[in-house]
């Protein structure tokens, strides 16, 4: 690259000197012959521009042997001048000279570079441009010729990243980066020298925590559809038996969301059906056989079902179901699956079924416009209830705590588990099944039912009993236990136990998560 800009520069020079010469020669020829127009070395310049630019106006013309001989190679030199400069100015536009020029003169905007052109990447920067008007749409290589034309100003650079960021020049907002690609931060040649960038990074993976390093953000396209789907569809306390068929990646994430936020009764037994292999997921949490009944149906506690055989063999459960749930990861098998259903059972439940893209009349989940929001990926928006607990609970205790950002994933999980389960209690408080999304509106009217009823005969202990099931399935299911004092590293906590053991003082401490309501209602606002 050096050694083609020396070229490019002695390249230049010569132009330059060859220029200055034939004007030098110019001048002096005409300059002699007192006949001539061209007297000054100013008029010798007015008539070189005027010619290379095949202008000629004609107020000038050389009259020596000499002179007419420079006039004759400016001539010459004119058309090739001209097609040089005009196939400059097409390069210019169609190569990547045009929207570097746009990056310089959009410092000011809100940088968001994709390192790809594919589905996701595309559903993220359309809603990226609906909530953003100062956005600026980058990707990162050109767009394939057989795609559709996106309905969003956006620009394409097959330069590198830091060249990108670069022409911000530290102006305005970090430019954000995202990797749509699974575990595309170890395989794309643009991930290498990300955590020296200024930049924020948003990645997409199959597996590890949410951070990286200090700029470098992990998103689960799986754990996302899992919680846009248990807030759009919350479990109703009539549902008590729920089919999974399919238990791969999204399978797996719906069925833990539900473990950990689904608890609407102190009373209920909703048994989850599961069709798909479980070997790897019950080895891994060996521990929920304390809470669930595994392998059978319970009166009294949730049960999780999973059935070797395939879900067509099991026609009462599928029939008697009160919400199938289709979540194969290969797509076309889950449409296949959908139609089967439809063509030969008769459900009586709901059925919901996983779709990158929506089809009227179905009851789709996690399509790539649910998924690939701001608020599923950035989740500055999704995590504030979770954030906001972490910030109360740091301000009630007198001993020194953690920030959201210095929380390792396991308590981060804790903090957004309790925010998700924010929906139920104000559900449960409301007594309105109806409301799946929350507002600082919603949440403070439950927290003053909340007051209203806590001092009934029962109620403060139903309310105990409630949080205390939702705490305890969180720690079960990171295989933690009981332990007569907290040992974060041999994963032990005192109070691991069924709520009828547990000491007067314990069973209050599990009146801080209702109290929460209050404070976290005016915070949202």
């Amino acid at each position: 690259m050096k050694i083609r800009k020396k070229i490019y520069l002695y390249f230049i020079i010569a132009v330059a000197l060859l220029y200055v010469g034939l004007l030098t020669i110019l001048y002096y020829s005409e300059s002699a012959n007192s006949n001539a127009m061209i007297q000054t070395f100013g008029d010798a310049f007015w008539y070189s521009l005027v010619t290379l630019t095949t202008v000629g106006y004609g107020d000038l013309i050389p009259v020596t042997p000499l002179g007419h001989a420079v006039g004759m190679v400016f001539v010459l030199l004119s058309a090739g001048i001209m097609v040089t400069m005009l196939g400059a100015a097409v390069s210019f536009i169609t190569s990547e000279g045009m929207p570097v020029l746009m990056l310089r003169l959009q410092k000011r905007k809100n940088w968001y570079y994709f390192a790809d052109c594919g589905a996701e990447s595309n559903a993220l920067a359309a809603n990226i441009y609906k909530e953003d008007p100062k956005a600026l749409i980058i990707f990162g290589e050109k767009r394939d010729g057989q795609g559709e034309i996106p309905n969003y100003p956006c620009m394409y650079l097959n330069i590198s990243l830091d060249k990108v960021v670069a022409k911000k020049k530290g102006i305005g907002t970090k430019c954000k980066v995202f990797l749509m690609k699974e575990n595309d931060i170890g395989a794309n040649r643009r991930a290498g020298n990300l955590h020296e960038l200024p930049v924020e990074v948003y990645a997409r993976t199959t597996y590890g925590q949410d951070k990286l390093s200090g700029n470098i953000n992990f998103f689960h396209s799986y754990e996302c559809c899992a919680r846009q789907y248990w807030r759009s569809k919350p479990l109703c306390r009539h549902e008590t038996s729920i089919v999974l068929i399919g238990f791969g990646n999204y399978g797996r994430s719906i069925l833990e969301r539900a473990i950990l936020t689904n608890i609407v009764s102190v009373e209920q037994h909703v048994a989850y059906h599961v069709f798909g292999d479980a070997k790897e997921f019950l080895a891994v949490h060996y521990r929920l056989g304390e809470l669930f009944s595994l392998g059978k149906e319970s009166e009294e506690r949730d049960s999780l079902i999973f059935h070797t055989g395939t879900w067509a063999e099991n026609h009462s459960i599928i029939e008697q179901a009160g919400r199938i749930i289709i979540c194969e990861d290969d797509e076309q098998s889950g449409w296949r699956i959908f139609w089967t259903l439809n063509k030969y059972y008769k459900a009586c439940g709901r059925i919901d079924l996983r779709s990158s893209w929506k089809a009227p009349g179905i009851s789709c989940f996690g399509t790539n416009e649910e998924i690939y929001t701001p608020k599923q990926i950035i989740r500055t928006s999704l995590n504030k209830a979770a954030v906001t607990i972490n910030e109360i609970f740091r301000r009630s205790v007198s001993y020194p705590t953690l920030s959201w950002d210095e929380l390792d994933d396991l308590h981060r999980q804790s903090k957004i588990v309790a925010a998700d389960h924010l929906l139920m209690k104000t559900r449960i408080l409301l007594g309105d099944e109806t409301i799946t999304e929350l507002n600082p509106s919603l949440v403070q009217r439950a927290y003053f039912q909340y007051c209203k009823t806590k001092h009934l005969e029962g109620m403060r202990e139903t309310y105990r009993k409630l949080d205390h099931m939702r705490w305890l399935r969180f720690y079960i299911f990171y295989n933690w236990g009981y332990g007569p004092a907290r040992d974060d590293v041999a994963r032990q906590h005192p109070m691991l136990c069924q709520y009828e053991e547990l000491t007067l003082e314990q069973r209050k401490e599990r009146d801080a998560a209702w109290e929460l309501m209050g404070n976290i209602s005016a915070e949202l606002k």
